[in-house]
């Protein structure tokens, strides 16, 4: 399914740990590379890649978060969807990239769909201060697709 997402990788001194991911390698569940953001606008310890479908980025969070950081204090993810408001902030906590909490936003998610033939939905990201008539009924829990979008 077509659906263009950005990815934003930041972390500190970590040029030998993202060399790898701006090759191809056919072994990754996502695909595509990554490319260093210093040298287009001056940014050191910055990584961009730009997905055009949900299933070419798939495994990409579990894939980061197993990486050999020198500072994974450091690391910070942003994910921008093509249907989210603003970018969403992923960081380690205990070893896993984890979604942080941003002020005035929302991730609404669909229910899960009727099977694994389809790729599984990141939800959308919503500001909640943006004066909207209406944000959709958050979908509980247990009927989210478990599986990650990421």
């Amino acid at each position: 399914m077509s659906r263009v997402a950005e990815v934003i990788v930041l972390a500190l001194n970590a040029e030998h740990v993202m060399e790898p991911l701006t090759r191809f390698d056919e072994e990754r569940t996502w695909r595509g590379t990554f490319s260093p953001v210093g040298g287009r606008w001056g940014i050191d310890n910055a990584w961009f890649i730009e997905f055009n479908s949900m299933r070419s980025r798939s495994g990409l969070l579990k894939s980061l978060e197993s990486l050999p950081w020198p500072r994974p204090e450091s690391v910070q993810v942003l994910i921008h969807d093509e249907e989210d408001d603003c970018f969403g902030l992923w960081m380690i906590h205990d070893g896993k990239l984890v979604e942080v909490s941003l002020p005035r936003t929302q991730r609404f998610h669909q229910p899960a769909p009727p099977n694994e033939d389809f790729p599984p939905s990141p939800g959308c990201l919503w500001r909640t201060d943006q004066g909207y008539e209406w944000l959709p009924e958050q979908t509980p829990n247990d009927c989210r697709d478990q599986r990650s979008a990421w």
